[in-house]
């Protein structure tokens, strides 16, 4: 059994090992493809040992000990070490060489940053956002992106809050708002949805609202409440959104579209959360917004009889009573309503009410009526002497 010698069938049951000159002559060959599939792994695995990193005792992620400190790992390892000491000149030094040096290292996104961050700390935050830029345009995939960003809320919240920017690098006195306003919009446009963005969106809003630029107040928290309707601070954006609309407007002689949003957010909010219309005194603000309404009105119509056209006069007062009947504007303009009606051509009266009667009927609903005496008391006490009607000046009507 030992010399016996293999058979034919057994010879040709095995085949030669393959080699490179088989693997030359058949490329696809089934052993030599799978040979390939299992060294793949560990090909692509070996440029990666160089760039392993572990977590110290805080949590952060460093190059291990046995790190070549040549290395782009290691020489970024120096940096972060150097900013940490609060060494902020060099460091920026060493991110510089760095970033020459190793111009499409796959660690530039977080040299950027750390570079940014020495800036930042050295007080050169305006040079700092250039870097923060590059890491949010270049490398939105990164780990970094995130923090870039971060770093960019602060510093545009910074401004925003009346930082001003460096001349040159020499005294703070350039203003940094614009920059403020559009590092706020981008934040929103690059991370959607997310808490950063919320936070960007409502502050971008209270800068509009505090500056006075009521119009983009209102846009910014419409696009609020819109984006977060489940935000904790949904109601108070609500609530800037409808004061923005009633601030916006600017008096009779101006537009009132500012009234009209307000009244139909109003609304809206009185259906939507009952309590909180309550407790900002939601008719309150209805009754001005249609008092402002009316002096509007009043106004326009005041306008048409300077204008020697008693027409378009009266048509302004009779929406003002169809439209207010219980206003202070529609008592003044009953006052002139009478006079003016009797000047209209005849085709113009047929439509007009009878303005003397409505005058009549509105000065004996104001007249205060004399209190009624409480039961069992003295039937021949003397009556409560009424107060006179209080008038109203036009001409002192602020509206909101």
């Amino acid at each position: 059994m030992k010399g016996r010698r293999p058979s034919g069938a057994q010879r040709s049951s095995r085949r030669p090992a393959p080699s490179l000159a088989v693997w030359a002559e058949n490329p696809y060959d089934p052993s030599m493809l799978r040979i390939v599939a299992l060294l793949a792994p560990i090909a692509l695995a070996v440029p990666c040992l160089g760039q392993t990193q572990v977590l110290d005792d805080n949590d952060q992620w460093v190059a291990p000990a046995g790190v070549a400190p040549g290395s782009p790992e290691g020489r970024l390892q120096i940096v972060r070490e150097t900013l940490a000491r609060g060494e902020y000149a060099r460091a920026q030094k060493l991110a510089n060489a760095w970033l020459e040096s190793f111009p499409a290292n796959g660690l530039r996104a977080r040299c950027l940053l750390a570079r940014g961050d020495a800036l930042w700390k050295g007080g050169n935050e305006y040079d700092a956002l250039f870097d923060y830029e590059e890491v949010a345009r270049r490398y939105p995939s990164s780990d970094v992106f995130v923090l870039a960003l971060q770093r960019e809320y602060t510093i545009a919240c910074a401004y925003a809050d009346g930082l001003k920017r460096r001349f040159f690098g020499t005294v703070r006195i350039v203003d940094a708002t614009d920059e403020a306003v559009e590092m706020l919009i981008r934040i929103q446009e690059r991370l959607p949805g997310s808490q950063l963005a919320e936070q960007a969106g409502m502050r971008l809003a209270d800068h509009y609202f505090d500056t006075r630029q009521l119009d983009m107040a209102a846009e910014a928290y419409d696009l609020f409440v819109q984006n977060y309707p489940r935000s904790p601070q949904v109601d108070k954006a609500r609530l800037r959104l409808i004061y923005s609309y009633c601030a916006s407007f600017r008096g009779p002689e101006h537009s009132a579209k500012g009234l009209v949003e307000a009244q139909i957010r109003l609304r809206e909010l009185q259906v939507r959360d009952p309590m909180l219309a309550n407790r900002i005194g939601a008719e309150a603000l209805l009754v001005r917004i249609d008092e402002s309404e009316a002096r509007k009105l009043l106004a326009e119509a005041r306008w048409y009889i300077d204008q020697g056209d008693l027409v378009g006069a009266e048509r302004f007062i009779r929406r003002l009573v169809t439209r207010f009947p219980r206003s202070v504007s529609t008592l003044d303009a009953l006052d002139v309503a009478p006079e003016l009606a009797s000047k209209l051509p005849e085709h113009a009266k047929a439509g007009a009410p009878d303005y003397a009667a409505l005058r009549t009927a509105m000065r004996a609903a104001l007249e205060p009526k004399p209190l009624a005496a409480p039961s069992g008391s003295d039937a021949t006490a003397a009556p409560v002497e009424a107060s006179p009607a209080v008038t109203v000046d036009p001409a002192k009507d602020v509206a909101p």
